[in-house]
């Protein structure tokens, strides 16, 4: 047992050394910076930053190098470093709408108040492979727009708020007695779960989970039809409260990229017909996640509206047990680890079970006492149908030989 142990140990290490080689890779080709890939992958550092529920871009970068490009496997390194970190506070909510925005735009209003701001996007291009990426450009090479003649307005209303004022929609107000929010960081996901803690459980999902659930919510497992009232994506100021000094102070900005979706309600005794809300909020430049949150958010209100909430969307238990890829990650990866006990038992389970048909078919084919030596006991077929005659035959041939 000590050799195996030490046997063991010795190949981890060498595993070790192996996975630093193959991260590395040639080593004519020069090593990536934490810069090159903070600055010219943004969308993974976002992502990672998002899920592992940690807004920094060094360290994000730092994950995902170290992870050689896996984005579970760098969220997962990015939440075990977050373990170790102090608590100085809790911060005041961040407020959206003054935002420093680089994109805002709205699907169900074609004139906005600020007008709709494009900004850095996907949605436009053509998809097809850019092979001017390919040759090495001077660091100058980007042709960069020059600033805009007059900047965006510091403060950009929301959509919502302007279907609020005419009463179209349902109020964005806090619970009563505005309540503390579960911090899911320090206390275990408990049912059942409000709002608040299925947005905090959200917004650092798995961001493929939450695509394909709310992909299945258009695809008639769900009871909304849902328009994208606002995306807007910038950078917001956070605010500590600082009680020797009895005001709030900036300690610094962060990126996030906000989702305000609206679905038709019919209405009950309460509410005549108005829009309600799904809402998406993640750090980072994140617009797919924050849609796809805004999916599943209004998706787990349906039994709250009084709506048919028969579909895997609506299901909150399991939507929030499975959203996490770094629990599911552990779940299904643990199936690699030893399992020899649990496989022997099964074994020696299924080696019993063989032996104990294999004897049943031995007395149900035995010849009957006082008759036919070649006859046998057939419960299972019709003595007339074509498979016991071959088999009949077969063995009268045998018998006889």
């Amino acid at each position: 047992m000590y050799v195996a142990v030490k046997g063991g140990e010795r190949a981890i290490l060498n595993s070790y050394r192996l996975l630093d080689d193959y991260r590395r890779g040639d080593t004519a080709v020069p090593e990536l910076a934490l810069a090159q890939i903070r600055e010219q992958m943004p969308l993974a550092v976002s992502r990672v930053m998002a899920e592992g529920s940690l807004h920094d871009e060094d360290l994000a970068a730092l994950a995902i190098k170290q992870a050689a490009g896996d984005l579970i496997e760098a969220v997962f390194l990015l939440r075990a470093y977050r373990t170790t970190l102090p608590r100085f506070g809790y911060t005041l909510p961040v407020d959206t709408g003054t935002m420093q925005l680089q994109r805002r735009i709205s699907s169900t209003f074609k004139d906005v108040p600020g007008g709709q701001v494009l900004g850095p996007t996907y949605d436009y291009t053509q998809r097809l492979l850019d092979f001017s990426l390919a040759a090495e450009r001077s660091a100058g090479h980007a042709d960069r727009l020059p600033p805009a003649a007059e900047p965006l307005a510091s403060h950009m209303p929301r959509v919502t708020d302007l279907l609020e004022r005419e009463a179209l929609i349902e109020p964005d107000r806090p619970a009563e007695g505005d309540p503390a929010p579960v911090d899911l960081t320090r206390e275990p996901l408990s049912f059942p779960a409000d709002r608040a803690t299925r947005l905090q459980n959200l917004a650092r999902a798995d961001e493929g989970f939450l695509l394909s659930m709310g992909y299945s919510t258009q695809r008639g497992y769900g009871n909304s039809h849902p328009f994208a009232a606002e995306i807007r994506y910038g950078s917001a100021e956070v605010e500590l409260f600082v009680e020797e000094l009895g005001f709030a102070v900036t300690i610094g900005e962060i990126e996030l990229t906000e989702c305000q979706m609206v679905s038709h309600f019919a209405g009950d005794a309460d509410a005549g017909p108005r829009f309600t809300r799904g809402y998406g909020l993640v750090f980072g430049y994140g617009e797919r996640k924050a849609m796809s949150m805004a999916l599943a958010d209004r998706a787990m209100r349906a039994e709250e509206l009084g709506e048919s909430a028969g579909s895997p969307a609506n299901d909150i238990e399991f939507m929030l047990y499975h959203s996490d890829n770094v629990e599911a990650s552990g779940f299904v990866q643990h199936l690699k680890l030893p399992h020899y006990v649990d496989f022997q038992t099964n074994l020696e389970l299924l080696r019993r079970m063989r032996a104990e048909r294999d004897e049943k078919d031995h007395l149900q084919r035995r010849p009957r006492a006082g008759g036919d030596p070649a006859s046998f006991t057939a419960p299972e077929q019709d003595a007339g149908s074509p498979l016991s005659r071959g088999r009949r035959n077969t063995e009268q041939q045998e018998t006889q030989a």
